[in-house]
Parts: structure tokens; C-alpha cells; sequence
């Protein structure tokens, strides 16, 4: 009888429940499509030097697997320099030297390191950093994406960065998009080393926003991990009981360690310029001879900042 009087009461409360109203939420969903507005590919062929800003050698960690694939992360300090001083640390202690991207998770991640427990962590470590999943909103010089969030009060970009933050608080963050790198971590209040990093090589996963120290982006050699098999453990790690090998890592550098005819360099588009904005409005609203209806909307993480070779690479 208890049972039949709590199935009763739950179909009862999904009988009574109340969605918002289509039109209510519809109307604040987006401006009107603009037509005409230029193609990205044309805003990025028209941009000039200008719009344009190097990568810092120093924050750029390239990561090279042993059967000849290359990953290149830029290091994002101003949003989490607790971890990306920890990580320049692990990179020229040579602590992922010889370790694997021991997980491949389907639409999810790709994650790599040696496994901080058993391992002495390198000179310079902060053994537990802070809780660097968001920063003071002030210093920073924000560009409003323009369209609503899901995840955040606001979207936008800030120095080169995808970022969501409130201006209530006062509190901005790093988004997790395609590409973007987060240190692996245990439950609270453990807030990982960023002896353990992940890429996100499937659908932006926003929730975890807040949750994790996203500390930069892929900006070469995505598809180097996004491209690998998938483990068929939990969470997509790897089974070597069922022949399943993680993927070596040759060695791990900061950019500015590697001689200069070697080393290689990028520059990524500024988010403060017109050409920016041409860019957005631009992915914001496809046309050309493909798209038969432009969206006149568009996601912070599908708006992901151009980022190319430097000249003579």
C-alpha cells in the first residue's frame, strides 16, 4: 500500500507539473539573423598583424608522443598560475617523460600522466594548490559573446580565452570547450597537482565549469588524441588485460626550453579588435552558398579563437 500511495504521489506531481512557456522562453533567445555578414575564413584572410598576438613561448607545453605525434597547449597563467607554474615545474623535471595517455573516453577526454602517488613530485611542486576554478572578474578585459549561456550568466572572451562569469559576484572562469585542458583530480578538497591533465576531445562538457582547474587549451595536434581507440575500462581507460596499450609519451617541454630553430611558434587572434567581433558575428551567422538559414546564434565554445603557424613554420 505504501508503495502504490508513493507511485500515486510521483505520477501525480509529473501530472501537475508546469513547463515555462515556449514563447516566454523563446523571446529572449536570440537577436534576429544577420544577413550578409562576412564568412569567418573571410575575416581571418582580411585580418592584419594587428589582430594578432604571439603565443608566449613560456606558456606553451608540447607534449611528444613516442610514435611521432605532437601536442601543443597553451598554458592559461592569469586563470590558474598555482597549476601552470606546477605544470612548467612537472615539464622541465621531466615528470611525463616516459609515461602514457593512459585514457581514451568516447566524447568525453583524453587524459595522460604517471600517477602522482608512487612518483616523488619535481623540485618547485606546489603539493596542493588552491581551488583555481575562477578568478577575480576585475583585471580582466572582457568581450561579451553577445548571445545567452547556459552554464553562466554571461559568456564572452577575455584575452584570447573562452570565458563565462557573473558580474553579480564579481567571478569570471575558464569554459570547458573541444580542446580545452583541465588538471585530473580526487574528490574535494583535493584539487589536483597538474601532475595528471586531460584534454576534452568530445562534446564541451560545461558542467564541469567551476568544478575542475581548466588551465589552458590544445591550439596543434588535437586530433593526435582524439583520433586514438578508445579504452574499454571504466571511464575509458585502458585494459591491458585485454591487450589494450596506453599510448607513450616520448617527453613533455615548455616551449621556451627548446632551441629556437626548433622550437615551434603560434599566434592566436586577439579577442579585443573588430576583426574579433567580425569573426563571431560572422560564426554567429552563416551564409554563403551551404547554409540555407543563418542561426543568428552561437556558443561560446563555437566560437573558438583562431589560432595558427607564425609565419615561416
Amino acid at each position: 500500500m505504501r508503495l502504490a500511495a508513493a507511485l500515486a504521489a510521483l505520477m501525480l506531481s509529473a501530472c501537475t507539473y508546469e513547463a515555462p512557456p515556449p514563447a516566454a522562453a523563446s523571446a529572449a533567445w536570440r537577436p534576429a539573423p544577420i544577413q550578409g555578414a562576412r564568412e569567418p575564413s573571410e575575416v581571418i584572410a582580411a585580418s592584419t598583424a594587428a589582430d594578432w598576438r604571439p603565443v608566449d613561448p613560456e606558456n606553451l607545453l608540447i607534449v611528444d608522443l613516442a610514435d611521432g605525434g605532437r601536442v601543443a597547449i597553451e598554458l592559461a597563467p592569469d586563470f590558474a598560475p598555482v597549476h601552470v607554474a606546477n605544470i612548467r615545474a612537472f615539464a622541465r623535471g621531466g615528470w611525463w617523460n616516459g609515461t602514457t595517455v593512459y585514457r581514451v573516453q568516447d566524447n568525453y577526454v583524453a587524459q595522460w600522466g604517471n600517477g602522482e602517488a608512487d612518483t616523488p613530485l619535481p623540485q618547485g611542486v606546489v603539493r596542493t594548490p588552491p581551488a583555481e576554478y575562477d578568478r577575480a572578474l576585475a583585471g580582466l578585459e572582457v568581450r561579451p559573446l553577445g548571445f545567452p549561456d547556459s552554464y553562466a550568466p554571461v559568456a564572452g572572451h577575455s584575452g584570447g580565452w573562452p570565458i563565462g562569469y557573473d558580474p553579480d559576484s564579481g567571478r569570471a572562469w575558464l569554459t570547458h570547450c573541444y580542446a580545452s585542458v583541465g588538471v585530473g583530480r580526487d574528490t574535494a578538497p583535493d584539487t589536483g597537482t597538474g601532475g595528471e591533465l586531460y584534454a576534452v576531445i568530445g562534446h564541451s562538457p560545461r558542467h564541469l565549469d567551476l568544478n575542475i582547474a581548466n588551465v589552458g587549451r590544445v591550439i596543434d595536434g588535437i586530433s593526435v588524441l582524439s583520433a586514438r581507440p578508445r579504452g574499454t575500462g571504466n571511464l575509458g581507460f585502458y585494459d591491458t588485460e585485454r591487450g589494450e596499450q596506453p599510448i607513450p609519451i616520448a617527453r613533455a617541454r615548455i616551449a621556451a626550453d627548446i632551441p629556437a630553430a626548433e622550437r615551434p611558434a603560434y599566434e592566436a587572434m586577439r579577442t579585443d579588435t573588430p576583426a574579433f567581433a567580425a569573426y563571431v558575428t560572422g560564426r554567429a551567422n552563416r551564409g554563403g552558398s551551404f547554409f540555407i538559414r543563418a542561426a543568428g546564434g552561437i556558443d561560446v565554445c563555437n566560437a573558438a579563437v583562431p589560432v595558427r603557424r607564425q609565419a615561416g613554420q
